[in-house]
């Protein structure tokens, strides 16, 4: 794991409801899954008429976030990882870190990945930033036809500790897998909530729960944990309590930092 032994530096994160983060880095500011539109229902991609409901807003507006050098963005196709607001920060950023199939959709800056391929980043002190992107299913097997497909990233640099996005992502094999390349990794922005649709799948688990994020952790070896993607949605069955108490049952509690 690049840089993690070699320095206890506590990366910054800032989490702003829903899973939008921003991650400091290297000099660079990076962005997750930019959501910014008000509370309300939003159509879904699917037949019949099923919506997603946002019960709270941001707590940033998209000019509050300041400069942006790149966007991490696991999928486009939904509203409660990309929404207007968003698609349309993403037009000022100079690259945007996504799917195969959403770059594609997206066009301008956007720069598809495929599972553990990866980029560089020019830092402003002249190193370079190396982003991974790393596998991630959103849903049970055999989901994608369906929920779409998704990435999740790992950032890594010299003189740096690593860190991992998980995009939305139900899959602890998966996890299993980045931890065989990259454990332990540093700091860990595990996608929670639990997410589940009545309509989908029989009920199954779209992102993992706040008992598998605890055991995502431990395969991980992370240091630190902090959770997104567990508020302001109504289809996120799991929050902040939940989340504390699965982390305190699988003695984990110290490495929770929610970065509000």
């Amino acid at each position: 794991m690049s840089g993690a032994s070699a320095t206890s530096e506590k990366i910054p994160v800032r989490v702003y409801g829903g899973p939008t983060t921003l991650i400091e880095y290297g000099g660079l500011r990076l962005v997750t899954d930019p959501t910014f539109d008000p509370p309300g229902e939003y159509p879904m991609p699917l037949p019949g008429d099923h919506k997603l409901i946002k019960t709270a807003p941001s707590t940033v507006t998209a000019a509050g976030l300041g400069r942006v050098d790149a966007v991490l963005l696991s999928h486009d196709e939904h509203d409660d990882n990309l929404d207007s607001a968003g698609r349309a920060l993403l037009s000022e950023v100079p690259v945007v870190f996504t799917t195969e199939s959403g770059a594609g959709r997206l066009g301008g800056t956007a720069l598809g990945l495929a599972f553990w391929q990866t980029a560089e980043l020019k830092r402003p002190d002249g190193g370079t930033v190396t982003v991974t992107g790393v596998p991630a299913r959103h849903g049970p097997v055999g989901c994608e036809p369906i929920t779409g497909d998704v990435i999740g990233f790992i950032l890594t640099s010299d003189d740096l500790p690593s860190v991992y996005v998980s995009g939305d992502n139900a899959a602890l094999e998966h996890v299993e897998e980045i931890a065989e390349r990259f454990a332990p990794v540093d700091t860990a922005i595990l996608f929670l909530g639990g997410a589940r649709m009545p309509f989908a799948f029989d009920g199954a688990l779209l992102t993992l729960d706040s008992a598998q994020g605890a055991e995502a952790a431990k395969a991980l070896g992370a240091r630190r944990v902090v959770p997104a993607h567990y508020d302001s949605w109504a289809h996120f069955q799991e929050g902040h309590g939940e989340i504390q108490a699965a982390f305190t049952a699988a003695g984990l509690a110290d490495r929770l930092d929610f970065a509000r």
